[in-house]
């Protein structure tokens, strides 16, 4: 058997481990059923890539995350090392052939969802693999608990049935006590170690700033920490927004959602990698798989959904061990705003059967059929289409999701069916006019049969591959081919993949989960009073308050947090007095705006405007015509 320590050289050209994964490893390699609780960074895909690539047979890691598995298949991939992933774009033949290569092809890594245990054809290959480890990825997703429970987990134990000898390693990077103690129940854990790096970052400091003007705020941040910072927001809309605001400002910015073509996100990702843009606006699409370790702020410009996804958003800052910040910006409409935003909307039980019974007919799926049917979806025609409120069915699409009954892919996709009108011989005599067409045209000539005879739907992005070039030139090509009367062409842009898990049985399919939904709203309005609990608690350390969330009860102050810094500047007590004495100091030179007063003072938003509230009753100072204050 390979040493661990070789096999980190190897392939990831380091010569040590981080923290805990040398025990982890060990571990794993003498059999040990293993919970790793690894903060964002620690490194938990290595705890079970090398002790898998350590000994003879093929890992089997379960992942919810289709585009993680993509990510982590790709990079095995570029070490040489054989991986591959059933994600829902497989047909069955595919998965026929990828399952006998799992068992005779020497492959290493097979990356499974949990929905996809359920099928007789994935269990039988499974029985006759030579498996040597189970790796169970974000495993708090098995405790009805846990953040993001998804009932799916419980088909994992059907591994331990096949393969009863093998170990399994389960991973997280965030679990409260409760969720440790489902998860080993759960997955059967027999004799188990379970190994926790402390959630504490010391270089970290947690900061919450109630402000009036939060793009103001951020540009005092950006100005005073000047290395790579992410700012999360919760739309599309915003990131587009705010980057550009930032641009017009001076600062280098891009941003990063969803409805981005993959050469976009991979442009913008590019560019903030390599330090082009300091500034990353992008919607909590962003952030997985990401090893930035110079990220030097992270700041969120709205209320997270859970402490459990604002530690891992936050986690992404100060990887390199120096000072970083963790921000959230707050103004007094948010408490308000995050409760609608999840709480007011969650759906009905009856409102879910109705959006799922729709979405059968919109596809039309007959009753009883569907079952791993994926189409393209458009979200916004959908609700067009039934008139449904956007948030309430996009909340309900989630749950129909998490809860295994669809897999919602939210990637922006376009869809392009194309047939050719024209003969053989006017195509070369266009060619002869249009030379730079050729290579794309000669590909789709070749690629798609019957593209004559009747409309053919086209992969643009195999096309831009082939053409050796990208996707965008590939569309105006076609475009410019349809306006020339050459070929038809229907054009369409989808935002969304959807997967059928289950056959059609409208009502009794939610019958079945009713329970669990009920049991995770209620679970959810727990985790927004904790997140509305910990921006509002101005009396304890912030990195003590999260700390504690996670069970961790006895750590010590953090000293740089927005609390910490607080009580060190009111360790004597002020008065009005003092604070109306430093504002006419500050006014006895110049006229001053309120943004310049709060730059230039050590009062904070609130202090200053009861300060010059009191100014102004008291006729010590008034407003002048430049909007700026002047003493009396």
């Amino acid at each position: 058997m390979i040493h661990p320590i070789d096999i980190l050289e190897r392939y990831w050209n380091f010569t040590s481990f981080k923290p805990l994964q040398e025990e982890i490893i060990t571990a794993v390699l003498n059999g040990k059923d293993c919970l790793a609780l690894l903060p964002t960074g620690g490194g938990k895909s290595m705890c079970f890539q090398i002790p898998a690539l350590a000994k003879e047979g093929i890992c089997i890691v379960i992942s919810p995350l289709i585009a993680l598995m993509k990510d982590q298949v790709n990079s095995l991939q570029q070490k040489g090392i054989k991986a591959m992933a059933l994600t829902s774009e497989y047909s069955y033949n595919d998965i026929n052939i990828m399952l006998d290569n799992c068992i005779y092809g020497q492959y290493k890594f097979l990356y499974l969802s949990p929905e996809r245990l359920q099928q007789d054809i994935v269990q039988d290959r499974i029985r006759q693999m030579a498996v040597n480890l189970i790796a169970v990825d974000e495993a708090h997703c098995i405790s009805q608990w846990g953040n993001d429970f998804r009932p799916a987990y419980k088909n994992i134990l059907k591994l331990r049935e096949l393969q009863p000898s093998v170990n399994v390693l389960a991973l997280t990077a965030s679990a409260t006590p409760k969720v440790v103690s489902d998860i080993q129940t759960e997955l059967d854990f027999i004799d188990s170690k379970i190994f926790k790096q402390s959630f504490l970052r010391p270089n970290l400091a947690y900061m919450v700033f109630e402000v009036d003007d939060k793009y103001y705020k951020i540009e005092q941040i950006l100005q005073k920490n000047t290395s790579a910072s992410i700012i999360y927001v919760r739309n599309r809309k915003s990131t587009v927004e705010i980057s550009q605001h930032l641009e017009l400002k001076g600062f280098t910015s891009t941003f990063y959602h969803g409805g981005l073509s993959v050469k976009q996100k991979d442009d913008h990702f590019k560019d903030w990698m390599t330090n082009k843009k300091q500034v990353m606006v992008a919607t909590n699409a962003f952030g997985m798989g990401i090893d930035k370790p110079d990220v030097k702020t992270v700041i969120h410009v709205n209320l997270p959904e859970s402490l459990e996804s604002y530690f891992q958003e936050a986690g992404r800052a100060g990887r390199n061990n120096e000072k970083a910040y963790a921000v959230v910006l707050k103004h007094k409409g948010d408490e308000t705003h995050v409760k609608h935003q999840f709480l007011s909307i969650l759906p009905s039980i009856d409102f879910i059967k109705v959006v799922y019974r729709k979405l059968c007919n919109y596809f039309q799926i007959s009753y009883g059929e569907g079952e791993f049917s994926t189409h393209d979806f458009n979200f916004n025609a959908f609700c067009k289409a039934y008139k449904f409120n956007t948030l309430l069915t996009y909340n309900a699409l989630q749950t129909l999701d998490r809860t295994s009954i669809i897999n919602l892919t939210q990637q922006y996709k376009r869809r392009s069916n194309v047939q050719f009108l024209v003969s053989n011989d006017t195509i070369f005599r266009y060619l002869e006019r249009h030379q730079h067409m050729s290579t794309i045209i000669k590909s789709l000539l070749r690629t798609y049969g019957g593209i004559f005879e009747q409309d053919v739907k086209i992969n643009t992005i195999l096309m831009a591959d082939k053409a050796n070039t990208n996707e965008d030139v590939v569309i105006s090509v076609l475009k410019q081919l349809f306006q020339d009367d050459i070929i038809s062409l229907d054009l369409k842009q989808n935002d969304a993949e959807v997967t059928f898990l289950q056959p059609r049985e409208d009502d009794k399919t939610i019958n079945r989960i009713a329970k669990i939904i009920e049991q995770q709203q209620a679970l959810k309005k727990n985790q927004v009073k904790s997140v509305l609990d910990y921006v509002n608690t101005n009396e304890i350390c912030k990195s003590q308050q999260l700390l504690s969330y996670f069970g961790e009860t006895d750590s010590p102050v953090c000293g740089i947090c927005s609390v910490c810094i607080s009580n060190k500047t009111n360790t004597r007590p002020k008065t009005p007095k003092d604070d109306i004495a430093l504002i006419s100091l500050l006014l006895a030179k110049h006229d001053l705006s309120s943004r310049t007063l709060l730059e230039q003072s050590s009062l904070n938003e609130l202090e200053l405007k009861n300060t010059l509230k009191l100014m102004l009753e008291q006729h010590l100072i008034k407003v002048t015509d430049h909007n700026t204050y002047t003493l009396i």
